[in-house]
């Protein structure tokens, strides 16, 4: 490891993904005197060779296999895991072992056994594992936290939070992506809405108590697949005008001058060639109907803290925005924000007028804050973890106290297991208390 405490900080990035390639290693190229890529490691070799590149790894550095990234210390001081979800938790493991700092991908991991085997793992190195719930270092969270804080609508008493995962996103993803199975990847809930349920915990401020959830594979089946639908998009489908889900119009020709993600999920080469060969060859190609995905698309999850304020949770499939809406109910007002624009509206009972009939209704507005727009990855999250995970690490190496992350390992735990506990609720029908 590094003694020279003022030099950038080295990583090692097992996954050259969208998510260690491009986010976390991508973050090391603008923020240079803070973090550089010393080591990477991922199965496929253009990848390899492209993240390797960008980054100037030595050729001997360069890995197909994290074991062998692993397999002793090397010229870094720290890890990046952004393996698929079924590898975050041996080479954390291994990572432990060897002295280092971990930041994880979330999910931490996709089974509740899974979870218990890096609990035990971690216990000998508290504070070792930085988990990527990423939302807790953007501007937006934060500062409705901070209106919470500051009592602007009284008491907190229930919450009513709704995960817009996009129509196009969620059939890139959870339909034709990683994430379709859950045997491959995790439940829907745990990979895309652990960020959701940490938030609440974070934004309420009290343990979760209870759970209990709805939801299914509704739309995205194969007796759903309209008359004259093909096994591809391309195969002359009938329909390919009129479906909203026809991958050769949304990869090819609407993110025609997109070359990050999520072209660069589905092929290497961005080209026209290259878009078409993945539509011939890869699931992105595929009819959404007739996938062997088994994720639900639609789930509603009601939960309860131990505080007694309460929550809703809809992660939906079926929006035209990507985005996150939450609306915060208190005793004397109401906050309304929308991640996507940034606006947060704080309303307080005190300067509405009442909704009565002879009254001229007035859900006055008592101020705004509207957090900027232009924020990067994860509306400024991506950012704020690398440069947090990047600064304790410098403190580590320099033997000073480190504080914990905002979001460590210890923290992110409860996300997942109220995830388990909701796709119990899911599956047997019953409410889970925790």
């Amino acid at each position: 490891m590094s003694d020279d405490h003022d030099a950038p900080v080295r990583l090692l990035v097992l996954g050259a993904g969208s998510r260690g390639g491009q986010a976390y290693a991508g973050w090391c190229l603008d923020h240079p005197e803070a973090a550089r890529v010393t080591g990477i490691a991922d199965v496929d070799d253009e990848r390899l060779g492209a993240v390797g590149d960008a980054h100037g790894v030595a050729p001997e550095h360069r890995y197909t296999d994290w074991r062998a990234a692993l397999a002793q210390p090397g010229p870094w001081d720290a890890v990046v895991v952004a393996t698929p979800d079924r590898l975050h938790v041996d080479p954390t493991v291994r990572a432990l072992e060897l002295g280092y700092d971990v930041l994880l991908e979330k999910p931490i991991a996709p089974t509740a056994d899974e979870l218990d085997r890096l609990v035990a793992a971690a216990k000998d190195h508290p504070g070792a594992i930085t988990v990527s719930h990423v939302m807790r270092y953007t501007p937006f969270f934060k500062t409705l936290r901070r209106l919470l804080q500051e009592g602007h609508i009284g008491e907190l008493q229930g919450v009513e939070h709704a995960e817009n995962i996009a129509y196009w996103h969620f059939a890139h993803s959870y339909v034709r992506g990683n994430w379709h199975r859950t045997e491959q990847s995790s439940p829907m809930l745990l990979a895309k809405a652990c960020h959701d349920l940490d938030i609440l915990r974070w934004l309420v401020d009290s343990p979760y108590a209870a759970v209990s959830s709805f939801g299914d594979r509704r739309h995205f089946r194969l007796e759903n697949a309209p008359a004259g639908s093909t096994e591809r998009c391309i195969d002359g489908c009938a329909v390919a005008d009129s479906c909203p889900y026809n991958a050769e119009r949304f990869y090819v020709e609407q993110l025609a001058g997109v070359e990050t993600w999520p072209i660069s999920v589905i092929t290497n080469d961005p080209s026209p060639a290259g878009r078409m060969r993945a539509m011939r060859e890869t699931d992105y190609g595929r009819c959404v109907y007739r996938m062997d995905n088994d994720v639900v698309d639609h789930q509603t999850t009601s939960l309860r803290f131990a505080n007694g304020v309460t929550a809703s949770l809809v992660v939906s499939a079926f929006t035209s925005q990507n985005t996150r809406v939450i609306t915060l109910m208190g005793s004397h007002g109401e906050i309304r924000s929308d991640l996507e624009t940034g606006r947060i509206e704080v309303v307080r009972f005190r300067d509405s007028t009442p909704d009565v009939a002879g009254l001229p209704a007035s859900g006055a507005v008592g101020f705004v804050e509207q957090v900027p727009e232009d924020r990067g990855g994860h509306s400024g999250g991506d950012a704020g973890l690398m440069a947090d995970f990047a600064e304790r690490t410098r403190q580590r190496l320099a033997g000073l106290p480190v504080e914990a992350a905002p979001s460590a390992f210890e923290e992110s735990l409860e996300s997942h297991w109220v995830a388990f506990a909701a796709e119990r609720s899911r599956q047997n029908g019953t409410i889970e208390y925790l």
